[in-house]
Order: C-alpha cells, then sequence, then structure tokens
C-alpha cells in the first residue's frame, strides 16, 4: 500500500485549530486508501507515537528567523519553519508522498534528501494575502518574498491542493501543471433545529487570527443596525480573544470567548454571521455551518469558492448584508428551510463520496 506522511507545522495530538480540522479530516480520507502517518513540530515531542512522530518546535526568535531570512533569501514565514532537525527527521522516513500542509512546510522537505516526485503540497491558504493585509509593514514588504516561495514550492512539488478555486486557477495561470481544487467538506452533524431557536445569530472565530479580529470589529459596527427594533436580538461571540473583554459592546451583544459547551450553544442559534474582509483558504465555519444545516450570512471571502458547491448568496455590502441578516432574526420559518437546504446539499456530497474522491485524485495524481 502506497504510504504517505503528513509534514504539519502543529501538533494534532495538542492543537486546535481552522486549518487542523481540515488536515485531520484529509488524513482521515486519505487513510481509505493509503497508508497515512504525521511528521510535525511539537512543543512537547515525548508525546510522539508511531503513528504521529514530532519535532521540538523551536520558539519564535524574531532575530534568529530575520538572519536566516537574509542568509537563504527567503520570507520570513518560510524562514522559520526550515528547521534543520525537521529536514533530518524527513530523510529517516521511507515513505512513498510526503505532504506538506501549508507550504512553508515544503522547506524542510526540498532541503532534505528525499525525491522531489514524492512532494505533494496542500497550501492551504495563501500566506501572502494575509501578511498584506493583516502584518502591517512588515507584512506588505515580505508579501512580494512570500508569493515567490510559494511559487518556487508550488513548481517544485509533484502535485498541488489548495481549498480556494480562484487560487489553484491562479498557479495554473502562473505554470504550475498539477492543482487540484480541494472542495472537500465536513461529514453531515445533527441538524440544528432552526425552527425552535430564538433570533439569535452567532459569530464564530478565533480572532488572534487577524482575519477574524478584522470581522468582529465590523460585525460590532454593523451589528445596531441588524437588530434594530427586533425585540430580544442577541448575537454571541465565540472564540479566542485578540486582548481583554471589551466594555463596549453593542446592546443584545455577547462575547463569551470559549463556550464550555459550544455544540449547545450553536444549536440555539437562527445562523451565523461572517463579515469577513481578508478571505482564502481554511473556511471551516462556513464548512462547519452546512453540516450542521445552520444558515450562513457572508461575505465573498468568508465563503469563497464555497459559495456554488452550497448554492450560498455572498453580500459584501453592510447595507445587504445588514437586510440578510435581519431577515434571519425576522423570519424563523425562511430560516429553517434554508437550514434544511444547507444540511442536505452537504449530506449528498458525502453520500456520493465525493471528498473521498476528490482527496485520492490528489493524492495519486
Amino acid at each position: 500500500m502506497t504510504t504517505a506522511t503528513f509534514l504539519l507545522s502543529k501538533d494534532p495530538d495538542t492543537t486546535h485549530g481552522g486549518d487542523l480540522t481540515l488536515s485531520r479530516l484529509l488524513m482521515k480520507l486519505a487513510a481509505e486508501s493509503l497508508q497515512v502517518d504525521v511528521l510535525c513540530l511539537s512543543e512537547d515531542p515525548s508525546t510522539a507515537s508511531p503513528a504521529v512522530r514530532k519535532v521540538l518546535k523551536p520558539e519564535v526568535s524574531l532575530r534568529s528567523i530575520a538572519l536566516r531570512s537574509i542568509r537563504t533569501g527567503r520570507s520570513l514565514v518560510h524562514a522559520r519553519f526550515d528547521v534543520d532537525e525537521f529536514v533530518a527527521a524527513i530523510d529517516e522516513l521511507d515513505s512513498d508522498l510526503f505532504v506538506a500542509d501549508h507550504s512553508y512546510m515544503a522547506e524542510p522537505y526540498l532541503r532534505s534528501g528525499q525525491s522531489p516526485t514524492k512532494l505533494v503540497v496542500n497550501t492551504v491558504i495563501s500566506e501572502s494575502l494575509v501578511w498584506g493585509s493583516t502584518r502591517g509593514i512588515v507584512g506588505r514588504l515580505d508579501k512580494p518574498r512570500i508569493r515567490r516561495d510559494e511559487l518556487r514550492v508550488a513548481r517544485a512539488a509533484r502535485t498541488v491542493g489548495t481549498y480556494d478555486e480562484d487560487e489553484a486557477r491562479d498557479y495554473r495561470g502562473r505554470g504550475v501543471r498539477n492543482v487540484h481544487w480541494l472542495d472537500v467538506t465536513l461529514p453531515p452533524a445533527a441538524p440544528v433545529d432552526v425552527a425552535s431557536t430564538g433570533p439569535r445569530l452567532l459569530f464564530l472565530g478565533d480572532r488572534t487570527w487577524p482575519p477574524n479580529q478584522e470581522g468582529f470589529e465590523l460585525l460590532m459596527q454593523w451589528w445596531p443596525a441588524i437588530a434594530a427594533g427586533i425585540p430580544g436580538a442577541e448575537l454571541f461571540v465565540v472564540g479566542k480573544r485578540s486582548g481583554a473583554l471589551r466594555t463596549d459592546l453593542p446592546d443584545g451583544v455577547h462575547d463569551v470567548g470559549f463556550a464550555d459547551d459550544l455544540d449547545a450553544l450553536v444549536s440555539s442559534c437562527r445562523g451565523l454571521v461572517a463579515p469577513i474582509l481578508t478571505g482564502g483558504g481554511v473556511r471551516v465555519k462556513i464548512l462547519d455551518s452546512a453540516s450542521r444545516g445552520l444558515p450562513v450570512v457572508g461575505t465573498t471571502p468568508a465563503v469563497g469558492s464555497l459559495a456554488p458547491v452550497f448554492g450560498l448568496q455572498t453580500l459584501d455590502d453592510k447595507d445587504g448584508f445588514v437586510a440578510a441578516a435581519r431577515r434571519l432574526l425576522l423570519d424563523r420559518a425562511a430560516a429553517a428551510a434554508e437550514g434544511r437546504r444547507l444540511h442536505d446539499a452537504n449530506a449528498q456530497r458525502w453520500e456520493l463520496r465525493t471528498p473521498h474522491s476528490i482527496v485520492e485524485n490528489w493524492l495519486l495524481s
């Protein structure tokens, strides 16, 4: 049986987040036709197992990263994850395929003695897009170098996967031949009983990730217009905060941070709102909502290539977004019908084994 080692920048045993949610999904789907294991960077390598090998993740040192970047000519993010010990660990393995999860995790592989013909890359998200929009002057200055590194990695790989159709199209236009749009979706979950919910909406996301914080700030501006004249209208904000709890939240907004029972809270909501301005890559909040049958009001960056997959309308102007959110709060029956439609669309993809075929074709093409 073909063996595939996934190269991760985070420890799947101890770390959570949208990118790892989809990484775990890809590995689960791949394991149906391949033998899968993991090599990852970890804060605690002592917890390694035969299936999950671990290398100590170095502490972030801006000075050492900058020096390495200058020495190698690589961008800061690609220099950060090019760890000597990780290169050595790759050299010890005898896998048929090595799957770099994020373009920068291909850097140690390309320095190893392994053949480039074994390298598969999942871009996950274009770091050049994120850094250029959310990392200030340093991000804007390094954006061209990150993009150059991403293209170099893609051209060196046997095959490339991306969660965004436009990104896949862009790679093809730049001469990368074997590129796959990984339009995978999550397994169906128990559907939310939208018909029994009150006028409550949900914003979900780790706000230490700048695009989520940016969307949260925008929603705080738009919420008074969304809730105006609707008795009992509520917005629950869930996810790690980027700083201290704000004391100036609009009426009806509850910033709960981590939810003790996330499933129960999600099941009490009428829909998800996602006014994200910087998008691309992993869109787990949209995938999770579809798997549960929870209606979505999202911008184009929030929904991206999933819009045609689930038949979702995207709303990028304030008036359109506010009106759609108000419709969810005011028309419970219409919201329930939309939830059923979303859940059915997601379930049908799993009945047809569409995600399974997508992953197998990507890895074995």
